[in-house]
C-alpha cells in the first residue's frame, strides 16, 4: 500500500496531534510493526513493542513537552518524509534543571503498507534556555 502525498501529510498532521495531546497509544497507531527507529544519541529500537516500552517511561516523565513543526517535505514516489521540529521541555541540564528548553531537530521518517517503518532523528548538540545557547552535556 503506497500513501499518496496528500495522504502522508495528512497522517502526519494526526501524528502531530497525538504529540500534542501527549497520548503514547495514539502516536504507536502511525508505526509499522517492523519500526526501526533511532534517536539523535545513536542508540535505537527495534519493533513497535520495543519502540512503546522506551517510550513509556519519557511520555511519563516528562508531561510539559511539546513538539512544533518548523516545516515538513514529502517525496511521495519514496514514500519519506523529513520533519524538521522543534522541541519545548523543561531542561534537564545541569544548573537549569527544569528551565524551559528549546531543542531543534529533523526526523526522516520512511513509510511502508501506510505506515511509519523508520525513524530516524537528528539532533543540534546545542539547546536554547533563556535565549542562549547551551552545549549539550553529552
Amino acid at each position: 500500500m503506497k500513501l499518496t502525498r496528500k495522504e502522508i501529510k495528512q497522517q502526519l498532521a494526526d501524528w502531530y496531534k497525538a504529540w500534542d495531546r501527549h497520548d503514547l497509544d495514539r502516536v504507536m497507531t502511525f508505526f509499522h510493526e517492523d519500526i526501526f527507529f533511532e534517536n539523535w544519541t545513536g542508540a535505537y529500537v527495534k519493533g513497535k513493542e520495543n519502540l512503546r516500552a522506551a517510550w513509556e517511561s519519557w511520555f511519563d516523565n516528562h508531561g510539559d513537552f511539546r513538539f512544533l513543526e518548523a516545516e515538513t517535505f514529502v517525496d511521495e514516489a519514496m514514500q519519506k518524509a523529513c520533519y524538521r521540529w522543534l522541541l519545548e521541555w523543561p531542561s534537564m541540564e545541569p544548573g537549569y534543571e527544569n528551565k524551559m528548553e528549546l531543542r531543534k531537530g529533523v526526523d526522516v521518517l520512511h513509510f511502508k503498507d501506510g505506515k511509519i517503518i523508520s525513524k530516524l532523528t537528528f539532533s543540534k548538540t546545542f539547546v536554547e534556555i533563556d535565549n542562549h545557547r547551551h552545549t549539550l552535556h553529552l
